[in-house]
């Protein structure tokens, strides 16, 4: 999030899963409290390779020394899946998905966390297939926009994601922060960029300045 207000996205898992704040797995001094932390990477590898680092420097800094997450990380082929989302067969998706998840959890996972935004869409399919708790940022990164005292925030994300009430409908109801996204133009961009470019690896400085012009006109939205 940045000091402006706008935020992207982490995801969350749809309300009906067995949902479990991070909070709840604190790291110990022993460790990561014994759990093997279980991923589904690969949507894209670039964002999962962040999540993985992620997780490790969080472990670093808390521990020090030699310690590291215990990690299990399925990655997916993503083309397959992008071509099930951008043609709508969201049953296909949670399917696929789902049978990813039992294999994290069958390789000792004790809990699950998406590496992506948009398959959290697909939280109740995955959590009839598995017996270990989905794990969602959505509630961290409320905690995190209100102790900054602030209570509207602008949502940048691929268009499921700000057109479909998975994301913003929990901020709202369960944390009572108004969300607001770009118009249909400026979020087909913002889509388009995350598609075309940043699950690649690569973002073009046109891209760059079309994003900072877009969150400038969200934030004046939010005054």
């Amino acid at each position: 999030m940045s000091p402006e207000g706008v935020v992207t996205t982490f995801g969350l898992a749809p309300a009906g899963c067995d949902e479990r704040p991070i909070g709840e797995f604190l790291i110990s001094s022993d460790g990561y409290d014994g759990l093997t932390i279980g991923m589904i990477g690969g949507m894209s590898w670039k964002c999962s390779a962040i999540y993985y680092w992620m997780v490790n420097q969080a472990v670093k800094q808390r521990l020090g020394g030699h310690h590291s997450a215990e990690t299990v990380m399925y990655s997916v082929d993503f083309a397959p899946i992008k071509r099930l989302q951008h043609e709508g067969r969201w049953e296909e998706t949670a399917a696929y998905t789902a049978q990813e998840a039992s294999k994290v959890e069958r390789r000792g996972a004790d809990f699950l966390v998406l590496c992506t935004n948009i398959i959290r869409r697909m939280g109740d399919a995955i959590t009839e297939w598995c017996t270990i708790p989905l794990l969602h940022i959505t509630d961290a990164t409320a905690e995190e926009i209100k102790a900054r005292g602030i209570r509207k925030v602008s949502l940048l994300a691929t268009r499921f994601t700000m057109e479909q009430d998975f994301y913003k409908g929990r901020l709202a109801q369960k944390h009572g922060i108004e969300v607001i996204v770009p118009d249909e133009e400026e979020g087909r961009i913002v889509h388009d960029v995350i598609y075309d470019e940043l699950v690649l690896g690569e973002v073009k400085e046109p891209s760059r300045q079309a994003y900072r012009r877009i969150m400038s006109r969200l934030v004046e939205r939010r005054r």
